[in-house]
């Protein structure tokens, strides 16, 4: 497995409480890391991306957190998937 690096902005929270996160560099291979668990630059497990919508070159990025969600994040925060 390799871990892929995703640069995402911090948007807000949704109505369901999942994270809401703007691409800021995208890749369309990336496509095939829905339903996968999502970390911090400290690996810690943030959640899981349940979603990937919005325009092609700089999508949003739906994520369910793992616990309660935190209202803040860094503008900009780098974060790691683990594909294979």
């Amino acid at each position: 497995m390799n871990w892929v690096k995703l640069d995402l902005f911090h948007l807000g929270l949704s109505a369901k409480k999942h994270y809401i996160f703007r691409a800021t560099k995208w890749n369309k291979d990336f496509e095939n890391i829905i339903r996968k668990p999502i970390y911090s630059e400290t690996y810690d497990e943030i959640g899981t991306i349940i979603d990937i919508f919005g325009p092609i070159q700089m999508p949003f990025i739906s994520i369910k957190p793992k616990s309660e969600p935190k209202t803040e994040f860094e503008s900009y925060n780098k974060f790691y998937v683990k594909v294979r």
